[in-house]
């Protein structure tokens, strides 16, 4: 099993910036992908980016260029950048493991706000 604790999350006026970290532990040996998904209010949750071992990296269009995730393997924590934010990237964003088992464990969640 793999608990995820995330942090970070707030409110911030458009053009701003936050970071958000998700640290991972309990069977860390078997992470494959980390990875982070947001869900607004009345739209399915979606992926807004993975990175697989060091640099293989994933994003959706609606924040290239904006969003950097990054991975320290040695604290198994994986981080979002976000920068440029726009009042759309509102949502609760939460952080996602797939294992090498082709399991799936998912944080709590963490509200970012975007005001215009």
């Amino acid at each position: 099993q793999v608990q995820l604790v995330e942090s970070g999350g707030g409110l911030v006026q458009a053009g701003g910036s936050l970071r958000l970290s998700c640290a991972a532990s309990g069977s860390t040996y078997s992470i494959d992908v980390m990875g982070w998904f947001r869900q607004a209010p009345g739209k399915q949750r979606e992926l807004v980016a993975a990175i697989q071992g060091s640099s293989n990296t994933n994003y959706a269009d609606s924040v290239k260029g904006r969003f950097t995730i990054s991975r320290d393997k040695a604290k198994n924590t994986v981080y979002l950048q976000m920068n440029s934010l726009k009042p759309e990237d509102t949502a609760v964003y939460y952080c996602n493991i797939q294992t090498m088992y082709s399991t799936t464990h998912w944080g709590q969640g963490t509200q970012v706000t975007v005001s215009s």
